[in-house]
């Protein structure tokens, strides 16, 4: 893995904003190479950006243009599907420094923030005025806003809420030129001109480079209920889901773990979760109806057979705490790969099933995690890199990936809930989205982007 040696965008990019927002130290540009999406092709780029302000990313994007490099934008790095992933000819532009909440305004509920604010401290600083930034993946500890932005995150709550689309309102974006313009507004109703901001918003970084959003807050719920459901099996604990709905009431979150995920995290964490039942149902409810609808919730639980936890808020808030890191970090790789599907609710169960199906014929591991409020599924395949014939085990981990795919298509589903397309996926886009529609969406890339330097190669 190395760089060019030479190449004029650096001493550009050190005179246009100083040389101390420039790394091009080794264990630098290895290090924000790539974000934890599996490698295929492994590239450096030739230089970390780590702008400050507005002015620096303009003064990076001027001197990229001049030069014909390309920029990749970057959070924090958490992102799944390699939309983060250094390519050949690339600078890093880093916005970890720009992490400055710049407005809150409560009686709006909303907040302006630059792009390298953690969503967790987002939550914090709203929290001190009753209100909370809703969109909440699991890495909300240490993904950024932008990052969330650029690929569209959803996460727990977004049973209930939505996923980021649904909380950004407007968005201060810096365009391939260079030039700063502002999309959307700072209302909740708006429907002057195109929907910009809800285009950019998932674009991956693609049509323009994020620099501030507007973004909604929500209420912060007076009081929370917890419920834990363990069941025999994963079918019974989907029926569970589906009981819960035609029951009117609406969660604010909805989790279930199969019993891979459960001994994973009873290994990882010492906890005995495996020995209570073979999946688990974690559904909350809030507001000011959290407890008559939790209430609702363990009628319904109790009567498709759920084994519920006794009323312990502690236990139960830990059960979510470990469904928040059931993936675990790591990057992903050649011998384990996390995928991000969503099939239609009902038919949670028939893929689940499917899955256990294609990882016995194909001789891989599966564990499974579902955000079952919406459908959105990450079972995560893995062969054992220890295995006699790496390159046999690893053909067999992408077939399996492959089916799984065909068979969430089949159902109606799609290729990506909520990590993006990003580099990785790009082999499955066509099987989602017709030629016509594809050749679209390079056409919009074409009027942002007409020399090609925002993140290519990612996203469509």
């Amino acid at each position: 893995m190395t760089a060019s040696p030479t190449n004029s965008v650096l001493p550009a990019l050190e005179g246009a904003i100083g040389a101390s927002k420039v790394s091009a130290a080794r264990e630098v540009l290895e290090e924000y190479s790539h974000d934890l999406g599996p490698i295929e092709a492994a590239a450096v780029p030739l230089a970390v950006v780590f702008a400050e302000s507005v002015e620096d990313v303009q003064a990076t994007v001027r001197a990229c243009a001049a030069a014909g490099t390309r920029i990749v934008p970057r959070g924090a790095g958490s992102g799944l599907s390699g939309a983060a992933h250094a390519i050949e000819n690339s600078i890093i532009l880093s916005f970890e420094r720009m992490n400055r909440i710049l407005e809150i305004r409560p009686d709006d509920e909303v907040a302006v923030v630059e792009p390298g604010v953690i969503n967790a401290d987002l939550n914090a600083a709203a929290a001190e005025h009753g209100l909370m930034y809703a969109p909440d993946p699991a890495s909300h500890g240490f993904s950024t806003i932008g990052g969330n932005i650029g690929t569209n995150a959803g996460g727990l709550r977004c049973a209930k809420y939505g996923v980021t689309r649904d909380s950004v309102l407007g968005l201060d974006v810096v365009l391939a030129d260079g030039t700063l313009v502002r999309v959307g507004r700072g209302t909740f109703k708006g429907v002057a001109g195109y929907d910009l901001t809800g285009l950019l918003v998932g674009s991956e970084g693609t049509l323009g480079i994020v620099v501030a959003a507007t973004v909604r807050l929500r209420y912060l719920p007076v009081a929370v209920r917890t419920i834990a459901a363990f069941y025999a099996d994963f079918a019974s604990a989907a029926a569970g889901v589906l009981a819960v709905g035609r029951a009117r009431v609406q969660p604010a979150i909805m989790e279930l773990m199969d019993a891979g995920s459960l001994a994973d995290a009873d290994r990882l964490n010492g906890s005995d979760l495996l020995s209570r039942g073979r999946a688990l149902l974690l559904i909350q409810t809030d507001g000011f109806g959290a407890e008559p609808e939790a209430e609702v919730v363990r009628r319904v639980l109790a009567e498709t057979g759920a084994a519920l936890l006794d009323d312990d808020p502690e236990e139960a808030e830990r059960l979510v705490f470990l469904r928040r890191n059931s993936r675990g970090i790591g990057q992903d790789s050649q011998f384990r790969v996390g995928e991000d599907v969503a099939v239609p609710r009902s038919r949670l169960v028939d893929y689940v099933h499917e899955l256990e199906r294609m990882a016995a014929e194909h001789r891989v591991d599966v564990k499974v995690v579902a955000h079952a409020g919406d459908g959105n599924l990450h079972p995560e395949f893995s062969v054992d890199p220890g295995s006699p014939d790496l390159a046999e085990a690893v053909t067999r981990l992408n077939e399996a990936l492959d089916e799984s795919i065909d068979v969430a298509l089949a159902m109606g589903g799609t290729i990506t809930g909520e990590h993006g397309v990003g580099s990785f996926k790009l082999r499955w886009l066509p099987l989602e989205q017709s030629e016509r529609l594809r050749d679209l969406q390079h056409r919009i890339k074409d009027v942002f982007d007409p020399h090609g330097i925002l993140n290519p190669g990612k996203a469509v």
